[in-house]
């Protein structure tokens, strides 16, 4: 991980503009080069803590029915607050 932004950093980058749980997770494994269920799940912790920080929104909520993420688990979608953008700026993160 040497070089590259802190995980969390990257969470709130991606989540300007609105993305989804599972595609937040799956960006972060393949850049990171994080694979399995524990480094899923320990990215998609990072989202909810950044979520109930006031850095993220939840703005859409749906039930996985296909198993893209975890089969009859609930998939987000999550938005950066003004909050977030302020706190991103804080820490030299640019935004459209």
């Amino acid at each position: 991980m040497a070089g590259r932004r802190p995980i969390k950093f990257r969470i709130l980058e991606l989540c300007n503009g609105g993305k989804w749980n599972y595609e937040i997770v799956q960006q972060i494994q393949k850049e990171y080069g994080l694979k399995g269920n524990f480094q899923r799940d320990s990215i998609n912790f990072d989202i909810i803590e950044l979520a109930s920080g006031g850095m993220l929104k939840d703005v859409e909520v749906k039930v996985d029915e296909e198993g893209i993420y975890k089969k009859g688990f609930l998939l987000h979608k999550y938005e950066l607050t003004d909050f977030g953008k302020i706190r991103a700026a804080d820490a030299c993160l640019m935004y459209v």
